[in-house]
């Protein structure tokens, strides 16, 4: 029997890679920069599944370069790389992981947070630049105690952070698109979205980026905030305005800001981002543990493999294609 034919634009971590080997001809691309869109083009021609990343674009011009896609899967709980009503329109399921991150990215949302408070970055550069002797003054941070923490999108990594947030003793409060019903169990309260702002000491951005989302916090959103206020963003470098963040972080309109998601991404070490002192980046790590990262792959190659065989995916985002 003739093995499906699959291309992956990077590829998966073992022993996913290797069950989807085992039932696939594979074409995967192994190099550090995006593929160049013609390669993929190319590839795609005959290619039964895809297993996409978030550095491309799945889009109508490549569906229609792919006359025989029956599933296309990533390994990643966002899509804002790809183009859902054009996979719904030529039957062709998405699968992506949701679930097996959040308790990995609620972590490092907190840990954000936790080391932008107490300054622990600028601690280690002090102790390892040699500043830490006698009369030299140490970096000084916040208590999170008794702090009212604003959590902007309440889903399934926001009621993660907030558990983590109560141990801490933190007060919460939250905004989402829809008030959720369940806010004593999860131990938070609801603000509009101009409250939240104006109210929290900290604020953690957890919400998906869409038209809606886009440049959501600019100059406006920033001079609603405490001039004390802590800000962290785990969700997509777009949900923020970059030149109104620097400017809010330049004017002390904000104290302090942590991110592991930036607009552009990668950020060159050019950026203007990186001459603040009142700042804190990693490199897109929400994810990024070994553990998660083999679950999520797992998760990818399951959707795929299911699409390939006509049977429904275990994590489908455009249902009503799912293979029933």
């Amino acid at each position: 029997m003739s093995k499906y034919r699959v291309v992956m634009t990077n590829k998966l971590m073992e022993p996913a890679f290797q069950k989807v080997l085992h039932n696939c001809e594979v074409k995967v691309w192994e190099k550090p920069e995006p593929i160049p869109r013609e390669t993929l083009l190319e590839w795609i021609k005959d290619a039964q599944g895809l297993v996409s990343s978030g550095n491309i674009r799945v889009d109508e011009d490549l569906l229609r370069h792919a006359p025989e896609l029956k599933v296309i899967a990533q390994a990643s709980v966002g899509y804002d790389n790809v183009d859902i009503a054009a996979c719904t329109s030529k039957c062709v399921p998405f699968g992506n992981t949701p679930g097996v991150l959040v308790e990995t990215t609620a972590e490092l949302a907190f840990s954000l947070l936790l080391c932008a408070a107490r300054r622990l970055h600028e601690g280690w550069n002090f102790v390892r630049g040699g500043h830490w002797v006698p009369g030299k003054s140490i970096p000084f941070g916040m208590d999170l105690t008794g702090k009212a923490l604003g959590i902007v999108g309440m889903g399934q990594i926001g009621v993660a952070v907030a558990r983590r947030a109560r141990a801490f003793g933190m007060n919460i409060i939250y905004h989402n698109r829809n008030r959720r019903t369940d806010e004593e169990v999860i131990g938070a309260e609801y603000r509009s979205f101009e409250m939240l702002l104006a109210e929290a000491d900290c604020i953690i951005v957890l919400t998906p980026l869409s038209e809606e989302t886009k440049g959501l916090f600019g100059r406006k959103e920033f001079a609603q905030m405490k001039p004390t206020a802590y800000f962290v963003n785990v969700s997509r470098g777009a949900v923020v305005d970059t030149q109104a963040l620097i400017e809010a972080l330049e004017t002390e309109k904000i104290a302090y800001a942590a991110l592991d998601v930036t607009d552009p991404e990668p950020l060159p070490g050019s950026h203007p981002l990186l001459k603040l002192s009142n700042i804190l980046i990693v490199p897109h790590i929400g994810s990024a543990t070994v553990g998660t990262r083999t679950a999520m792959a797992e998760l990818t190659a399951d959707n795929l493999l299911a699409g390939l065989a006509g049977k429904p995916l275990p994590a489908c985002v455009n249902t009503e294609v799912n293979y029933k």
